[in-house]
């Protein structure tokens, strides 16, 4: 299930950033809010379904509970799913 997470959150981290510096300017600058629709919803799905997992994992991997807060609030820092991936999941 770790290599299943590791996607996730990879693509969790991509829809994060693409959402932040492409689908935020075009729709406050160029004035196209299709983006964000499409971007926010994939995005929504992909955080949802990093949180169910990493509660997953947390259980089937026993994590402790700093490690667990620390995997959920790096999902809403940019760059953060990236950081976490180095850290704890480099040989998963």
């Amino acid at each position: 299930m770790i290599k299943f997470f590791k996607t996730i959150a990879l693509l969790e981290g991509i829809s994060l950033l693409l959402l932040l510096f492409f689908a935020m300017p075009m729709k406050y600058i160029f004035e196209l809010p299709i983006y964000v629709r499409i971007i926010g919803m994939a995005h929504g799905l992909l955080f949802i379904t990093y949180i169910v997992l990493a509660i997953m994992n947390k259980i089937e991997e026993q994590w402790d509970n700093k490690k667990f807060v620390l995997i959920c609030v790096a999902s809403v820092v940019p760059f953060g799913t990236f950081y976490i991936e180095k850290k704890y999941f480099k040989n998963a």
